[in-house]
């Protein structure tokens, strides 16, 4: 069926009063999630495509299927795009300061210094080797 075709369903994001803190967490535990949430602090708005990640495209659809279904971003569609905020007002009324004491401490580890998402996956170890 051709894209055009497709039906599309409601993208799911829970309410503020569902947000459960190890869902939230465990989305933030990723580099390449982390990368999105620290670019949506500084732009309010992001087209999906325009991230600055190094990942395939269905991976890119996995990590924001994580931060949306935990509460962290809400997703729209607009035409063929789909456009990306971050939710900090929403997390900040349900748990307050979470969210910059996350980003705080990931930018001052040593996985959220400055460096690319492709170079902090290259150092760690294939579980399969």
């Amino acid at each position: 069926m051709p894209r055009s075709q497709r039906r599309r369903t409601a993208l799911a994001h829970p309410e503020p009063e569902e947000f459960d803190v190890l869902d939230i967490l465990h989305a933030m535990s990723d580099p390449t999630r982390m990368t999105i949430v620290r670019t949506l602090r500084s732009a309010p708005e992001r087209a999906c495509g325009t991230f600055p990640v190094d990942v395939a495209p269905s991976t890119l659809s996995h990590h924001f299927r994580v931060l949306r279904e935990s509460g962290v971003i809400r997703q729209r569609e607009e035409g063929t795009r789909r456009w990306t905020t971050l939710r900090a007002e929403d997390l900040d009324r349900r748990f307050p300061g979470l969210l910059d004491a996350i980003v705080t401490a990931y930018e001052t580890s040593a996985a959220g210094r400055e460096q690319p998402v492709a170079a902090v996956r290259a150092d760690r170890q294939d579980p399969r080797s």
